[in-house]
């Protein structure tokens, strides 16, 4: 009988590659493997009924509030749609900014898998405001139009900036006062709450947010968002929708083992912190030289600049990044929770190698 094998495979890529395309690109965080090991003996009831599952509702409770109600998922899209779903009817519309990534990134699913009809508003840095929702906000009871009945805002937001606590309360507020539900794209929210050195609950609950899409696969998880529920009595049957929407997790104790490590002690915000300094790093160090425009305050962990089209192709061969604008030539730099100073030092010198050869 032939032994079985021993030794460990090697990885199927380059395990010292490095990149500023996504913080979805960066591994999982080692105190993040360990929960999952530590999650994986025996067994536990499936779809939820499990003992971490049980335990994470009173870790997002710890943050957010007596009232709050995660429901794990497994990717943003599915948080988002999920979350849209729970608090609209089939003939009301989501007013969002116009680059929001319900907008621009989910393939239309808001709208062909949730039925929300999207209303946009263009946005300076991707922000709404009480001015700019009234925009779309009208139409009230009239049967030909779809009804606005939420407004979903992203934090922070996907050109990196950051809503105030002063903006999220007018913002909530005057939708509340339209009779408006709001919904948190938050799949960067501990990028967001790090660089406003607040709580989460402070840009959550105590301003009025009704629905959050908890992100954690972009703050180190291998995989897993969640919905996150904060007022009860503005949504209905997330549980059937979840289900119905292909998103509930059958061994849902490995997603929620995973932000029960995130969220327990303060690696969330630990590994916000850092992404968001290397992305100040990042920016500090590109600024000034010739030939590149960053086009966005950086407040969170992403640069957003302008390079010459030829330039971008001979970047990206050494450090993946992507272009986002490709009329005007804007590129994004994203850093994580696993981005080194050598990471940023070494693609900085690169920028300037660059732009200085006159290629």
């Amino acid at each position: 009988m032939t032994e079985p094998a021993t030794e460990t495979a090697p990885p199927l890529h380059d395990a010292q590659a490095r990149g500023f395309a996504s913080d979805n690109s960066a591994g999982v965080h080692p105190e993040i493997l360990d929960a999952i090991t530590r999650a994986n003996g025996g067994h536990q009831v499936a779809y939820g009924a499990d003992a971490y599952t049980a335990r994470l509702q009173e870790v997002f409770r710890g943050h957010f509030g007596e009232r709050a109600t995660a429901f794990p998922v497994f990717n943003g899209t599915g948080a988002n749609v999920i979350s849209l779903m729970a608090v609209t009817e089939r003939w009301d519309a989501a007013i969002c900014s116009d680059l929001a990534h319900i907008n621009i990134d989910e393939c239309g699913a808001p709208e062909r898998v949730g039925g929300v009809k999207l209303l946009t508003v263009s946005a300076p840095d991707a922000k709404l405001t009480p001015e700019l929702i009234d925009r779309q906000a009208w139409g009230f009871g009239d049967e030909h139009h779809a009804q606005p009945k939420v407004v979903s805002i992203t934090q922070s937001t996907e050109v990196g900036t950051v809503y105030s606590v002063d903006e999220l309360s007018a913002l909530v507020e005057h939708a509340h006062g339209l009779g408006l539900v709001v919904h948190m794209d938050g799949a960067r929210i501990a990028n967001a709450a790090a660089a406003l050195g607040v709580p989460l609950r402070a840009i959550t609950t105590d301003v009025g947010v009704d629905i959050v899409s908890f992100g954690g696969t972009k703050n180190g998880l291998m995989f897993g968002e969640c919905v996150l529920v904060l007022s009860p009595d503005a949504v209905r049957g997330v549980d059937f929708v979840r289900k119905a929407s292909m998103q509930l997790a059958s061994k849902m104790r490995f997603v929620s083992a995973q932000f029960d490590a995130l969220l327990s002690g303060d690696l969330w915000l630990r590994n916000a912190t850092h992404a968001n300094a290397m992305a100040r790093r990042l920016h500090e160090a590109v600024r000034e030289v010739e030939g590149v425009q960053v086009t966005q305050r950086v407040e969170a962990n992403m640069v957003f600049a302008v390079l010459p089209p030829e330039s971008t192709t001979r970047l990206q061969k050494l450090y993946p990044f992507y272009v986002v604008d490709e009329a005007r030539g804007t590129v994004r730099w994203v850093t994580s929770y696993d981005t080194t100073e050598q990471d940023v030092d070494g693609f900085a010198a690169a920028v300037r190698a660059e732009l200085s050869s006159g290629n």
